[in-house]
């Protein structure tokens, strides 16, 4: 779905140009959940979209009580989808916040997610929520044999998830995570993993990002020459093949995948391919996402910097 035209401003909504998803946004917000409703059965059969529009409706639900009481009201799959996502957002956040609760939060999110399965057990997407809570309890499942580092992980509710769904992506990004250092892990066992992950993926899927996703989560400004990183032929090559074989596929997704396409459009930039990234960016129209920009200061500068280097727009009083 082509993104529009930049008309001088940055939207930020990660819900970008499904306008039914956006829709379904104003409602929440508003205390409503029919719409919610609507847009996640219309995707029951499209788990990516799926994934996406239940995650962005419950960082909109996250603060208010209308996930419980849809579920309380009208209990479904929909319902129980949107409870499981809410419940793992709230754990996760007070697991980065230190808080004391984060251990009941995480236990109620854990018989969310459960329920919101057994509800509908083809769908992935309760199980992803699983997986992005598995950071606080740690898991030690051993890894499969081709890594160099063997980190042991959750590595046996991930193969749950790509039975349901091989290629899922929010399921691949969220068990990389939990690789990070600032989650537990390492910088060598994310690199380990973003490249195993990687190169099992077709040469066109938006999986030869992760070890992008890994390099800026690595990102040391203090390291010497740490901004030309990206200029190594190695990053280059990445970047580049994901520019030839994924992105004239971004075009056809029912949603502008915003996140994905800074990733590349950052990766092209600071590769100084700024005839390339210009490319990305104009594929992004107004929309924008905070990451990878916020590693490198406020989200805002960092990409109106990347724009004006590339001859783009910028918004009108940067």
């Amino acid at each position: 779905m082509a993104a529009g035209s930049f008309e001088g401003q940055y939207v930020w909504s990660p819900a970008a140009n499904d306008r039914a998803l956006a829709r379904a946004c104003m409602d929440v917000r508003t205390g409503r959940y029919f719409s919610a409703h609507e847009v996640l059965k219309e995707a029951r059969d499209d788990f990516e979209v799926r994934a996406h529009r239940s995650l962005v409706l419950a960082s909109e639900a996250a603060d208010s009580d209308l996930a419980e009481r849809w579920l309380a009201e009208e209990p479904g799959p929909e319902a129980a989808l949107l409870w499981a996502r809410v419940a793992m957002l709230r754990a996760l956040r007070m697991a980065d916040a230190g808080d004391r609760r984060k251990g009941a939060l995480a236990r109620i999110a854990q018989t969310a997610c459960e329920r919101a399965a057994k509800l509908l057990p083809e769908d992935p997407t309760p199980w992803v929520a699983q997986l992005a809570l598995s950071r606080l309890d740690r898991p030690r499942d051993p890894a499969p044999q081709g890594l160099l580092t063997a980190p042991p992980g959750p590595w046996y509710l991930f193969a749950h998830i790509l039975r349901l769904a091989p290629w899922h992506r929010e399921a691949h990004h969220r068990f990389l995570s939990f690789f990070f250092t600032r989650y537990g892990g390492s910088s060598s066992a994310s690199w380990d993993v973003a490249a195993f992950l990687s190169q099992r993926a077709a040469a066109a899927s938006p999986l030869r990002l992760l070890p992008l996703v890994a390099l800026v989560e690595d990102y040391n400004p203090s390291a010497l020459l740490a901004d030309r990183t990206w200029e190594q032929p190695q990053w280059i090559s990445t970047a580049m093949g994901i520019y030839r074989n994924w992105f004239p596929r971004a075009a056809d997704y029912r949603f502008t995948p915003v996140l994905d396409l800074a990733y590349l459009a950052h990766a092209l930039f600071m590769a100084k391919r700024e005839f390339e990234a210009r490319e990305v960016f104009t594929a992004m129209g107004p929309y924008a996402s905070r990451m990878p920009w916020s590693a490198f200061g406020d989200p805002a500068e960092q990409l109106t910097k990347a724009r004006r280097s590339c001859g783009l727009p910028v918004p009108h009083d940067a």
